[in-house]
């Protein structure tokens, strides 16, 4: 009777084991633990929407974006810049020589890159539905959000040219979209974030009231008209230009301003990556996954300093400081351009680092006689050297003086060479340099081109413009500008047609099914 018994409550127990696992779904069994944060459970309050667009903006204080590989991906390619690197993937980055054996830097971008995109998709896909606090909070963060992805992929198609352009986080395999497919997704962000941010933060009530280099309108009108201009709808880009001219933006006196931690977020300012000493741990910010430890500080200071004060990874070329001679001021001076922008024997002497530069290069002949990075450097005497790795400064990756002189381009190539000549005045005022008009009067629009290319070079000479222009321009595949170049930069000498874009990495070729097709030339 006992073992009747045993056997009746064991057929029980089993048939409520088979009732109970046939009515219970497999992601009911996955219990989360209460106490964590996931993904899924943190997108909650105005607050956590407010956290998470920040991280969105984490993703610039990273080693593959501004921190370190952006700014030398985006110099090393052109005719200002030169490098001496002992490490080859840097070296081999202005000679049109990147390895597909060895990603590092480019493909640092690529990956650090989608991970912002990554996160402005989380904004995305949980703000539906959230009912916040403060209505004008929500479009805020949905704008910056729209702001960063199409930032974000406007680098990865100027570096890598036709890549995934994801706008969800469902899978993470995307497929591998045209160049033409890219731009149009950022100029639809940009549109959106044009339509959905503040023109500053001053005026805002919220939790964002007050906080300066975040996203405004400005910013999304400037990179909307690059965008137009880079795909040549110029007609587009001229009226995004003339929008940003309308919202009080104005050029600083003193142009080494803009390259220093003094004068910061200032007038000229559309864009900046914020950057700080202060600011987090002193960790460096290498890999994509931060750490309570790290800081947000730049290492381009070491990376393209002074020798014996940084790594010298990065130097203007001669044909920079030539540039800057062929024309002097209205009072007969020397672009001060060149001073803010180089290092160099000057006569009279120049001070660097607290050092006198022909003092301290003497012993040495071949350095008493070079050229050295001056823009974003801590040099003016606050550091003895940048062997700290940590560089407070800002990086203004879109000024004012940019849109000028994008306007200019802009009015010059719909047909009104005539009215270019007011917006390139206004940036050759600020160094003192003549009346252009009065200069040369009358230029047809293919000289114009010229001229505007002139100044765009030695106005943003080391700032991660110049190859994107001599890309967009053509310049490359016209045979008179190439072998102009190459008499300029000997890098150019190993150019090859496809090499003015980076390698899809091959780590992507390889995990992604739906990325097929290389880029040419590798």
């Amino acid at each position: 009777m006992k073992n009747i018994k045993k056997y009746n409550y064991i057929g029980i127990f089993s048939l409520l084991l088979v009732t109970l696992f046939s009515c219970v779904a497999d992601d009911e069994l996955v219990q989360v633990d209460p106490n964590l944060n996931t993904e899924a459970s943190f997108w909650k309050t105005d607050a956590d929407f407010l956290k998470g667009t920040n991280a969105i903006y984490g993703s610039m204080h990273i080693d593959g974006t501004y921190m370190r590989s952006t700014p030398l991906l985006l110099d090393l390619k052109d005719d200002a810049t030169r490098s001496n690197s002992p490490w080859p993937p840097m070296a081999n980055v202005g000679r049109f020589n990147t390895s597909l054996a060895d990603d590092a830097i480019y493909g640092w971008a690529y990956r650090d890159f989608y991970q912002g995109i990554y996160r402005a998709n989380q904004v995305f896909e949980y703000i539906e539905g959230v009912e916040f606090e403060d209505a004008g909070l929500k479009n805020r963060i949905l704008g910056q959000a729209h702001f960063l992805r199409g930032l974000y992929l406007f680098h990865l198609v100027n570096f890598f040219k036709n890549v995934p352009v994801p706008l969800d986080n469902s899978t993470l395999i995307h497929e591998q979209k045209t160049e033409e497919e890219g731009w149009k997704q950022i100029i639809i962000d940009m549109k959106a974030a044009t339509d959905l941010l503040p023109i500053s933060y001053s005026n805002v009530s919220g939790l964002d009231a007050g906080q300066i280099g975040r996203a405004t309108k400005g910013a999304a009108l400037a990179y909307l008209g690059k965008a137009y201009l880079f795909t040549k709808d110029f007609p587009n880009a001229r009226d995004a230009f003339k929008k940003v001219i309308g919202l009080n933006y104005s050029l600083v006196s003193n142009y080494r301003d803009n390259f220093t931690d003094k004068n910061e977020n200032n007038s000229e300012s559309i864009f900046e990556v914020q950057f700080s000493r202060e600011a987090g741990g002193v960790d460096l910010s290498f890999g994509s996954n931060p750490t309570s430890g790290w800081g947000q500080t730049s290492a381009r200071a070491i990376t393209y300093g002074p020798r014996d004060f940084g790594f010298t990874d990065v130097q203007p070329t001669f044909a920079l400081y030539n540039d800057f001679l062929i024309e002097k001021t209205v009072n007969d001076e020397i672009d001060p351009r060149l001073d803010a922008t180089m290092f160099y024997n000057k006569p009279g002497g120049v001070m660097l680092y607290g050092q006198d530069f022909a003092t301290f290069y003497a012993s040495n002949a071949n350095d008493l006689n070079d050229l050295f990075c001056r823009k974003y450097q801590n040099s003016d005497g606050g550091q003895v050297n940048e062997y700290d790795w940590r560089s407070g400064i800002n990086e203004r990756i879109m000024r004012y003086a940019d849109v000028l002189l994008m306007y200019a381009e802009a009015l010059n190539e719909t047909g009104t060479t005539s009215e270019a000549y007011t917006y390139i005045q206004e940036v050759r005022d600020r160094v003192n340099l003549p009346d252009l008009a009065v200069t040369k009067p009358n230029m047809t629009k293919e000289q114009m081109r010229d001229q505007i290319a002139h100044e765009r070079f030695l106005e943003f000479a080391l700032e991660g413009h110049r190859f994107d222009d001599i890309r967009r321009w053509g310049w490359l595949q016209d045979s008179a500008k190439l072998a102009w170049l190459k008499s300029r930069d000997a890098e150019f000498e190993t150019y090859s047609n496809g090499r003015e874009y980076f390698p899809i990495p091959q780590s992507e070729m390889d995990n992604n099914p739906l990325v097929n097709d290389q880029n040419d030339g590798y």
